[in-house]
């Protein structure tokens, strides 16, 4: 069964099971065409955001009488497109990135249906975020949801249990977290400490009763 957009858009948001089932024969490029119309979707409103607000800000300093920024209100587009160029841009290098990391413990948990559908997984489970993420607070809510929707997804197409999916998912996550933790961690403790030296060594004079 062939889904339009606006029909996988619902289906992954409410009905994920099911449309994961329906799309098990999609091919990559499929899946890729449709996460990047949902990229586009959410670029175009947040760009349209940092429009309006960068806008509002530049007017702010001139109102309260402070220099224009460079270009002024008029530089607002021109964030617009640079933020616009960034986020489809990273968002697709970030989901062949994810989906290529991801698959490692997919496998590792017994999934065997190829890299491919891993990659589908993530760009139709970004469904939530890429839809409902440009809303402030609810953008919280739908990272969430994208990973809910992401490990049925994992599930579906590898036709492995619930259990192994959240695992593989869960240590995609954790051990960049934990590898980046430790890396600052060592790094905070390579920096030459900055308290004051104390007066251990310093000078001193006779103390009470002239002993020091």
């Amino acid at each position: 069964m062939v889904l339009s957009i606006v029909e996988r858009i619902k289906g992954f948001l409410f009905s994920p099971s099911e449309t994961f089932d329906a799309s098990r024969g999609d091919t990559l490029g499929d899946a890729f065409k449709y996460f990047i119309v949902i990229l586009a979707i959410y670029a175009v409103l947040v760009a349209i955001i940092v429009a309006v607000a960068f806008s509002l800000f530049a007017g702010m300093f001139g109102t309260f009488g402070v220099p224009a920024m460079p270009l002024g209100v008029a530089a607002g587009p021109l964030v617009a497109v640079a933020f616009f160029v960034a986020a489809v841009v990273g968002g697709i290098i970030g989901v062949f990135i994810s989906g290529l990391w991801l698959h490692i413990w997919v496998y590792l948990v017994g999934g065997r249906n190829g890299v491919e559908q891993t990659i589908k997984a993530v760009m139709y489970g970004e469904t939530p975020s890429l839809i409902l993420g440009w809303i402030p607070i609810i953008n919280l809510i739908a990272g969430i949801w994208a990973l809910i929707v992401g490990i049925i997804g994992i599930r579906q197409l590898h036709g492995i249990s619930t259990g192994k999916a959240v695992l593989a998912v869960v240590l995609a996550i954790i051990i960049p977290a934990v590898i980046i933790g430790l890396l600052i961690a060592a790094f905070g403790h390579s920096m030459p400490g900055t308290g004051f030296p104390g007066p251990t060594g310093l000078h001193k004079g006779p103390g009470f009763g002239g002993f020091p």
